[in-house]
């Protein structure tokens, strides 16, 4: 075989979803595949991150069902020493969630694994870094061999990233706590003080609050999740409140220190407020630091974060970035597109870049918020030119059956055309909910196509025909 004919040589460093689907689409082209993983293939999203912490939320969602069902007539009761029926205590075993939810990231990295074995594609262990744009250096700590050398043709780096640590206030695992080291705890915390109101610290902040800890969570701004739509931060800040969360909004933590009982956090006004323990949610660190990136030429944000194009392409030709280390939006869905159209690119097969307009994302709070596309900030900021219509779930046959008052349903059209540009969905599993608007957006539909699906009747769905019918703009013509 000619230099001319010999398989594609691509290296890959790091296996979360980026990586992990970069490898299989690199094995279905015809590649020769290795991938490099130091904890486990899956990454931090599937052994520390997306799936335990969605794990936990499935488990809040079912301790606030079981609270809550008695809007709708059901009743739970033992019978007690005399006779009469008692309302039984509804406890969280959190030593056993935290088992249940390590164990199926386990099995789900180790099925990831097997599904990269059977495709062809070889697995190392161990560190990588680059040496220069064609050769990918492995730290594997084997004895007598230190470090393994792979020549690549293709470089793919799916690194990931972890939790930003603060020095004054250094996580400690056992009181003072990253959402990594969640999982070791075996009891619900009596109180957590949760720092930091992003889509991270919301979504701990719900869950713990379902399975019954007293939750205090401290917003730097003036209201929580300030990246996202103004009224769907609204309505997640008045159930917080509603449910006994301490929200304190303007409040910034200085310092989070351990006492003889606990935690006791120090805003930068004096104010204190002490708890059990403490979760930093304060944003994660690209892990691009110390693995030759800037020395084999890439360009860098400030950040760390990698910078590539609409193929997930970086400035050197050979070598891709995908997932949370690139600067790009840290969804593990847009990792994984990412990691296909890579491979797509690097190996001459059909590409379709990336548009991150219509990449829906979801808060996993409850009531959940999905957002696609354009925001209404941006429509009213004059960035994009659109009509916006809001129906409350309230006003919903469906969500009424379901005891459901929280929530709505938000669509954007583009004026004078009615193409749907975006949405917003306030609801339980909303996650599920806002696919027809982004399959609406994909293929550039109008309002007045959407209006035209015939819902099923009673569905939270038809709220969707609702506000798309209720766009409708005559013909002037």
């Amino acid at each position: 075989m000619s230099a001319f004919e010999r398989k594609q040589r691509v290296v890959i460093i790091g296996g979360g979803p980026g990586g992990y689907e970069a490898a299989l689409a690199g094995a279905q082209l015809g590649a020769v595949v290795t991938l490099v993983e130091r904890t486990g293939v899956g990454g931090s999203a599937i052994l520390t991150d997306v799936v335990p912490s969605k794990s936990l939320i499935a488990t809040a969602e079912s301790a606030a069902a079981i609270r809550d069902a008695h809007q709708l007539g059901v009743q739970f009761s033992v019978r007690g020493e005399s006779g009469r029926p008692q309302k039984p205590e509804v406890a969280v075993n959190l030593r056993a969630v935290n088992r249940r939810l390590l164990s199926l990231a386990a099995k789900q990295s180790l099925d990831m694994k097997a599904d990269l074995e059977r495709a062809g594609v070889t697995i190392v262990q161990g560190e990588g870094r680059l040496d220069g744009a064609g050769r990918v250096v492995v730290s594997t700590g084997k004895q007598g061999a230190d470090f393994d050398e792979f020549e690549a043709d293709t470089i793919v780096v799916s690194v990931g990233a972890t939790p930003r640590q603060l020095p004054e206030a250094a996580p400690d695992g056992e009181r003072i706590l990253t959402w990594t080291q969640l999982y070791g705890l075996e009891e619900v915390p009596e109180h957590l003080i949760v720092v930091g109101s992003g889509v991270t610290g919301a979504e701990f902040a719900s869950a713990y609050s379902h399975i019954g800890a007293e939750v205090s969570l401290v917003s730097s701004r003036e209201r929580v999740l300030p990246g996202e739509d103004a009224d769907a931060a609204t309505v997640i800040e008045d159930v917080f409140r509603r449910q006994g969360m301490h929200v304190l909004s303007k409040s910034r933590a200085a310092k989070v220190e351990r006492t003889d009982a606990g935690v006791i956090v120090t805003l930068t006004d004096g104010r204190t407020v002490e708890g059990s323990h403490c979760l930093m949610a304060v944003g994660s660190v690209p892990n691009t630091a110390g693995i030759g990136l800037e020395e084999a030429g890439l360009e860098m944000a400030e950040s760390g974060h990698i910078l590539v194009n609409r193929v997930a392409r970086t400035n050197l030709p050979n070598v891709y970035a995908v997932g949370d280390c690139a600067d790009a939006m840290p969804l593990a869905s847009v990792a994984s597109m990412q990691g296909r159209t890579a491979m797509f690119h690097a190996l001459g097969d059909a590409v379709h870049p990336i548009s991150m307009r219509t990449v829906a994302s979801n808060i996993f709070t409850q009531p959940e918020i999905a957002t696609v596309g354009w925001t209404q900030k941006q429509i009213e900021e004059g960035v994009a030119q659109g009509e916006i219509y809001q129906i409350d779930l309230s006003t919903n046959a469906r969500a009424k059956m379901m005891g459901i008052e929280d929530g709505f349903v938000k669509l954007f059209a583009r004026t004078g055309s009615g193409t749907v540009i975006g949405g917003v969905i306030v609801a339980p599993k909303a996650s599920e909910l806002i696919f027809p608007v982004t399959m609406a957006m994909e293929h550039r539909l109008t309002v007045d196509q959407l209006a035209r699906v015939f819902p099923v009747f009673p569905s939270l769905t038809s709220s969707i025909s609702d506000a798309a019918r209720a766009m409708h703009r005559v013909d002037a013509g």
